[in-house]
C-alpha cells in the first residue's frame, strides 16, 4: 500500500538544528522528498495535527504556516541524544486532514491497520483526544479482542450530543460495532472533572479507572495496568499544569513530568502494545515551550522502553517460576501466579466463569501475590474474571 499520498511531507527546519551527531533526529528516516521504507521499521511517527474536535468547527485548520503541536514536538524529539540500543525508526510526516472530522477518523484507522499489520508501532503526535476512535478503529481487522488504556484528568465519556467530540470519544468506542474492546483502563482522573454517571458505567462494565492520588501514591501499581493493553491515549490535560500548560482548561493538580514519562517507559517495555497516542497540546498556550519538551521526553522514554522489551510472552518456559495459592487448608481451589525471572514482573491466572470461554493470563503485581497468600482474591482477579463471563 502507497502510504505517502495520505502525508505531508516535513519542513527540512525541524532537522536543520541537529549539531550533535548523536541525537536521536540523526539516526530517523523522514519525510522530505522521498517517503521512508515504513516496512522495515520497528516504530513510526506520524503528527495528526487535527483539532476540530475540540469545539465542533466545520472548516480544518490550515497547518501549513502555523506552529503545529507535531512540528514542535519533533523539534525538541530530534535534538535529544539517542539512547545506548539500536534505532529504526520513521517519520512519515504529518497525516492530511479529511473534509469532514469522520473522514479523518477513518484515514487514521486505515493507517494505524496497515502499520500494526507490518509490526511497525505508530506514535501518534495529536490533535484533539476524539483521534483514539480513528486509533481505536485501526484494530477491527485483526479479529479478536483488545485492551485500551487512556490517561487522561476525564473520562470523556458524555452522551450529551452538543459537547464537543473530544468529551465524548469513549462513548463512540463503547457503541462501536462490531464490539472488540476487551478492558479499558482509565488512569489519573480527578473525581470533581468526572461525572458520578461515568463511574458508575465503567464499573458496571468492569472497566478500570485510577485516582490521580492512586498514581501518586504508588505509580508501580500502574506498571500491570499498562501491560495489558494493546493501545494507550494519553490527553496531556492529565498533567499539572506547572509541567504542561499547553492544555484547556489549565488543570493545577495532576500528574507530575516525572509521572508521565514512567507511564510512558511502561508503554514502551509492553510486548504487546502497538500503538501510542498522544493527545491535546495546544501550541499556542505554550509558555517557552515547555509542553512540546515534555511530550518530546515522553515518546523518548517509550523509545528507550520499546529497545528494552523483553518479549515475555511463552508462560511455560524456564524463564518463569509458577506459584499456585491454596486459600484453606480443606478448599481445593487454588491461584495461579507466574514470576518473570528476568524482570520479576508478576502474571495471574484468570479460569472463566463459562467453561466454554479459555483460561487468561493477565499481568497483575506482587502485591495482588501477596495478597492472595493472605486468603484474599486480588480485584485484579475478580475484575477479569467477571469480563470473562
Amino acid at each position: 500500500m502507497n502510504l505517502s499520498i495520505f502525508f505531508e511531507p516535513l519542513n527540512e527546519d525541524v532537522f536543520a538544528n541537529l549539531e550533535k551527531p548523536r541525537t536521536l533526529g540523526s539516526y530517523i528516516s523522514y519525510f522530505v522528498s522521498k517517503f521512508p521504507d515504513w516496512r522495515a521499521a520497528d516504530i513510526a511517527i506520524l503528527g495528526v495535527d487535527e483539532t476540530r474536535g475540540r469545539s465542533n468547527e466545520e472548516q480544518a485548520e490550515d497547518a501549513s504556516t502555523a506552529e503545529t503541536p507535531a512540528r514542535l514536538v519533533r523539534r525538541k524529539l530530534y535534538s535529544l541524544n539517542k539512547g545506548a540500543g539500536r534505532c529504526q525508526i520513521v517519520d512519515l510526516g504529518n497525516l492530511r486532514p479529511g473534509i469532514s472530522l469522520d473522514d479523518t477518523y477513518l484515514r487514521l484507522k486505515e493507517i494505524v491497520e496497515v502499520l500494526i499489520s507490518h509490526n511497525t508501532i505508530p506514535v501518534i503526535i495529536g490533535g484533539s483526544h476524539d483521534l483514539e476512535y480513528g486509533q481505536y478503529m485501526g484494530y477491527e481487522h485483526l479479529e479478536r479482542v483488545v485492551n485500551m488504556v487512556t490517561v487522561d484528568s476525564s473520562v470523556d465519556m458524555t452522551e450529551d450530543p452538543s459537547v464537543p467530540p473530544n468529551k465524548r470519544q469513549l462513548r463512540q468506542i463503547l457503541m462501536h460495532e462490531p464490539n472488540y474492546l476487551f478492558s479499558l483502563g482509565q488512569i489519573g482522573y480527578q473525581s470533581y472533572l468526572t461525572e458520578p454517571e461515568v463511574m458508575a458505567t465503567l464499573e458496571k462494565m468492569h472497566f478500570e479507572a485510577y485516582r490521580v492520588g492512586e498514581v501518586h501514591r504508588s505509580i508501580q501499581e500502574m506498571e500491570p495496568v499498562i501491560r495489558v493493553a494493546d493501545l494507550l491515549t494519553f490527553d496531556i490535560s492529565a498533567i499539572r499544569h506547572q509541567d504542561a500548560p499547553a492544555s484547556e482548561p489549565a488543570n493545577p493538580f495532576g500528574l507530575t513530568g516525572e509521572e508521565a514519562c514512567q507511564l510512558c517507559w511502561y508503554a514502551g517495555l509492553n510486548d504487546n502494545l502497538t500503538s501510542l497516542g498522544i493527545y491535546e497540546y495546544n501550541p499556542e498556550l505554550d509558555d517557552r515551550e515547555l509542553t512540546a519538551m515534555m511530550i518530546a521526553t515522553m515518546i523518548w522514554y517509550f523509545i528507550e522502553g520499546f529497545y528494552h522489551r523483553k518479549n515475555e510472552t511463552n508462560f511455560t518456559s524456564r524463564h518463569f517460576t509458577k506459584y499456585a495459592i491454596a486459600f484453606t487448608e480443606d478448599n481445593p481451589d487454588r491461584m495461579t501466579f507466574y514470576k518473570s525471572k528476568n524482570s520479576e514482573k508478576w502474571w495471574l491466572e484468570v479460569e472463566p466463569l463459562s467453561a466454554e470461554k479459555g483460561t487468561r493470563i493477565v499481568p497483575c503485581s506482587y502485591e495482588d501475590y501477596l495478597q492472595a497468600t493472605k486468603g484474599e482474591v486480588p480485584h485484579r482477579w475478580i475484575m477479569t474474571q467477571a469480563r470473562l463471563g
